[in-house]
């Protein structure tokens, strides 16, 4: 790889590669890419799964987003189930782009796992490993991509296994993610229902048949307009209490 003249070495020198929106592959400079918007760019490598492979890959439908997201294992599928339901993330692309360096005795590359905008406009890539999956060169790729982030302007976050019941129970309500979830005048009632604290299932039979008020009870739980208590640390049942979010939720 070329480096430019004049580029302090200090550290690595970057190079960005990624399919624009014509779905031409380009290859530029970092800090040419920095107001880019990557979290609506298609992955530069395809989510395949072949029979006998260790890693299971596939494809996620974001709410956030509408569209159909990619994740390459089982955890990655976790996180990003995870970033779907957190109100302030606006945008989620994965594998977005390739991070191109030199090592010092050859041309290095990397595709960070996602590329995440925020309600407030700020960018984070994001890796995910398991702690104990992290081998030297991984380790090196991760810093690279940390320090191009900076550069970048972005922010950069290597995550690990979730916590086992907050990224049970979120899984639970993202079935119910999609708006058909949502009945107006089911969700009506569920918010008189629950605007004092009450067990779940109490609060379902009140506003309603329960075929049709829990489905509508999850969605609001999904949009965090009504909140679980222990959500993180106990397993959503019949007798969780809920009610509706200070915040108003999404």
């Amino acid at each position: 790889m070329a480096v430019p003249v004049g580029v302090d070495l200090a550290e690595p020198y970057v190079d960005l590669s990624y399919v624009d929106a014509v779905r031409e592959r380009r290859r530029r400079p970092l800090l040419d890419c920095a107001t880019a918007r990557f979290e609506n760019v298609p992955a530069v490598r395809p989510f395949r799964w072949s029979r006998g492979e260790r890693h299971f890959s596939g494809w996620y439908w974001a709410a956030t987003t509408g569209r159909h997201v990619g994740f390459e294992s089982w955890l990655e599928r976790d996180r990003l189930v995870l970033m779907d339901f957190d109100p302030e993330v606006v945008g989620i692309a994965s594998q977005p782009f390739w991070l191109h360096w030199h090592d010092g005795e050859r041309e290095r590359r990397h595709a960070p796992d996602y590329f995440v905008r925020r309600a407030d406009g700020s960018a984070m890539v994001v890796d995910v490993r398991a702690d104990e999956r992290i081998e030297p060169k991984d380790a090196e790729a991760f810093e690279v991509t940390r320090m191009a982030c900076g550069l970048a302007g972005w922010g950069f976050e290597r995550v690990g296994v979730p916590e086992a019941v907050l990224v049970a129970n979120v899984r639970w309500l993202s079935r119910y993610r999609n708006p058909r979830c949502w009945r107006e005048p089911v969700v009506d009632r569920l918010r008189e229902v629950l605007a004092a604290p009450v067990p779940l299932m109490s609060g379902a039979d009140a506003a309603g048949d329960r075929l049709e008020t829990l489905p509508a009870l999850f969605h609001l739980l999904w949009l965090q307009e009504v909140a679980a208590e222990g959500l993180a640390v106990e397993l959503l049942g019949p007798s969780t209490i809920v009610r509706l979010a200070d915040g108003g939720g999404r």
